[in-house]
């Protein structure tokens, strides 16, 4: 019995013999009931929104092959502008801040207004 759908009963659907030798074919492969097979076909079908009367034109692996060119693609711009455009700027940047941060004193230190005076003075020890 399918999972899920035990108590569901059975109904019948008209087909021609060549398209139900060749379903219960692919059941077979499928390892799955018929029921199961056509209920994962449906739901294929709806979630990539895909119609069994249109073309697919080019094979899913071409295709593949397209988006991972294309994805290489994209992965060369970005590189290209983190090494042309990225890493410039903020080394330039960098060096600004430095720049600022070397000019300007951090703490604020007191200037002595005399320069370089004793804090003392000697007297002669001789009397004049």
């Amino acid at each position: 019995m399918d999972k899920g759908f035990e108590k569901e009963r059975f109904e019948s659907v008209s087909l021609k013999t060549s398209v139900v030798k060749k379903f219960n074919n692919y059941c077979r492969k499928m390892s799955m009931s018929k029921s199961m097979t056509l209920l994962l076909m449906l739901e294929f079908f709806d979630e990539n929104g895909i119609s069994p009367a249109e073309s697919m034109g080019p094979k899913m692996q071409t295709l593949e092959n397209l988006i991972k060119k294309r994805m290489n693609g994209v992965i060369a711009i970005l590189k290209d502008i983190e090494k042309n455009q990225t890493k410039p700027t903020v080394a330039m940047m960098q060096s600004l801040f430095e720049e600022a941060v070397t000019k300007q004193p951090l703490i604020l230190e007191k200037k002595n207004v005399e320069k370089n005076q004793p804090k003392f003075i000697e007297r002669n020890n001789s009397k004049s």
